[in-house]
């Protein structure tokens, strides 16, 4: 891509009448290879050979690799379960923050699952076409903090230990940001921060727990000519302005079944930064026919009509079943659909 700045890219194809179609579509494209999520997330090679055989089925104008909220946590020794047909996850551990000082002797550079992913991306990078926009994922520090302590402790810690709780949350983020040094190294043209856990902050929480602590992740980023995206489930038509306000580039949102209107967010952010998504992975891709598929992304293009600063995206990865007509049906909506 040559490091060509995502706003540039989608506004670019606004001007030609079309918008960049990028659905998160990393686990159904396992299906697509006979693979499985925990060979994929364990295995770079295969891990590669999803990504290829999804751009080679769908030719998404973005590609990630598969959403992976258990990199980090799983780097920093925190326990980790691999399920053999699903994504990993963190459980809920003890956890105390005299912890903190050894956790941060980890050279989470020496990590073999991380770099699995760091590995993933170099090989799509190097193999995948220039015109295709290779992004990673990275945990949020709010969420990192989470997975280490527990979502309901750090809820709790935001208001009884918020002292402990800033310790851990710069613990994290200075990891986030060594992994994310390591994804730009191999390649990756943007950057997505995922912070699913914080939506059960409040706005000041947030930008106290969250957006304060991604800006020298964002500043990593932009000096080497990356993009940014914040990427939160859920409602967070409460959180708009403060990711907004963040430095990033892009906000991925959640779809309108959970309260999120993207024309509304368009309204309330700089035309700079980029809004995507928000077709629901569950509703109809998922759930639905080709043609409710193609409704669904015809009516969020035509609200969206006006807007330069818009992506066509799922609200979130889709579910490994989601069936592949389905994303046909995505993908070839969004190329015939014409701006006027």
């Amino acid at each position: 891509m040559g490091k060509v700045s995502l706003g540039d890219l989608t506004k670019k194809s606004y001007e030609q009448g079309k918008r960049l179609v990028a659905p998160l579509v990393g686990f159904p494209g396992v299906n697509l290879v006979n693979s499985s999520i925990k060979l994929a997330q364990q295995n770079y090679g295969e891990h590669f050979k999803v990504i290829e055989k999804i751009v080679q089925t769908f030719s998404p104008d973005v590609i990630f690799p598969l959403m992976d909220l258990s990199v980090e946590a799983n780097a920093v020794g925190r326990y980790t379960v691999f399920p053999k047909y699903d994504s990993a996850t963190v459980p809920k551990d003890s956890f105390s923050i005299d912890e903190l000082e050894k956790l941060r002797e980890i050279d989470i550079s020496r990590d073999m699952r991380l770099l699995g992913y760091v590995k993933t991306l170099e090989m799509m990078s190097e193999n995948l076409p220039a015109s295709i926009v290779k992004g990673a994922y990275i945990t949020g520090p709010y969420t990192l903090s989470a997975l280490i302590m527990g979502a309901d402790n750090a809820a709790m810690a935001t208001i009884l230990e918020n002292v402990k709780l800033h310790r851990l949350t710069q613990f994290a983020a200075e990891k986030i940001k060594q992994y994310s040094e390591l994804l730009i190294n191999a390649g990756a043209d943007l950057i997505c921060i995922l912070e699913p856990t914080a939506v059960m902050l409040g706005p000041d929480q947030f930008e106290e727990f969250s957006s304060n602590y991604i800006k020298n992740i964002i500043d990593v980023c932009s000096k080497r000519g990356v993009s940014t995206i914040y990427h939160t489930c859920g409602n967070t038509m409460y959180l708009i302005e403060k990711m907004a306000e963040s430095g990033v580039n892009g906000l991925s949102l959640d779809s309108k079944e959970v309260g999120v209107g993207l024309e509304k967010v368009a309204e309330r952010v700089p035309e700079s930064i980029t809004v995507i998504g928000n077709i629901s992975p569950i509703h109809n891709m998922l759930n639905g026919t080709p043609e409710d598929v193609k409704r669904d992304v015809f009516e969020l293009l035509t609200k969206m009509n006006k807007y330069p600063n818009f992506i066509l995206s799922t609200g979130c990865d889709l579910p490994q079943e989601t069936p592949i007509k389905n994303i046909h049906s995505f993908m070839k909506a969004g190329r015939d659909f014409v701006i006027n």
